[in-house]
């Protein structure tokens, strides 16, 4: 697949806590350094997501007295995921991790910064209707495609990528560039994708007009 200067890279929550030893790991969501390290510079735009909770959050198991992380709480908005404590605010867990260099990133977009409303999304909160703002910085970019890759492949880059479908945009996912959190989710997954019209690749399937 041919990548042109219409098109970005969305590189989804590559933070300390989601990689090993952090506070929300994916399993072997390391691993996906090198390959995003590696296709980066076939793209002529990049865009990171930060993850960046407040103390307290919402979402996290600790802000409710009898509730234990994993569990799920009907709030305002619908069903939510209870998660430990992770990617606080001025924490280094919150902090990308060191592995990741991509300094010719346009733009650091940060989410989940509401106190009462989580967002797994890069383009809406979990309510699906508050915008993050990058629908719009993408049209107004002109960018007509969004590859994604990162973590978690079955909560920050299943619902990103959905959206990004939503919103209009082609939406590509590289799939040996992401980990799940539950890699029994795939199958899910990927019928979810292949309803909403979202492509899975790989990365070596990826080239720059020559």
């Amino acid at each position: 697949m041919q990548i042109t200067p219409h098109d970005v890279l969305i590189v989804v929550d590559i933070q300390n806590d989601f990689c090993p030893g952090g506070a929300l790991a994916v399993p072997e969501g390391d691993a996906v350094i090198p390959v995003i390290q590696r296709v980066a510079p076939l793209f002529h735009h990049v865009i990171l997501t930060q993850d960046w909770h407040p103390d307290g959050h919402t979402s996290f198991a600790s802000s409710y007295a009898t509730r234990k992380p994993f569990e799920q709480v009907e709030l305002s908005y619908g069903l939510q995921t209870l998660w430990p404590d992770h990617c606080v605010q001025g924490t280094p867990g919150a902090e990308f991790h060191p592995a990741l260099r991509l300094p010719q990133a346009e733009l650091i977009l940060r989410k989940g910064f509401r106190p009462h409303v989580d967002s797994y999304s890069a383009f809406f909160e979990n309510d699906h209707s508050t915008p993050t703002g990058l629908d719009g910085y993408l049209r107004e970019r002109g960018f007509q495609r969004v590859f994604l890759a990162g973590l978690a492949y079955d909560y920050c880059v299943h619902y990103s990528a959905i959206d990004a479908r939503r919103a209009g945009f082609e939406a590509i996912v590289l799939r040996d560039a992401c980990r799940a959190i539950d890699p029994s989710s795939d199958a899910r997954i990927h019928a979810d994708f292949a309803q909403a019209g979202v492509v899975e690749i790989t990365t070596a399937q990826l080239s720059r007009p020559a």
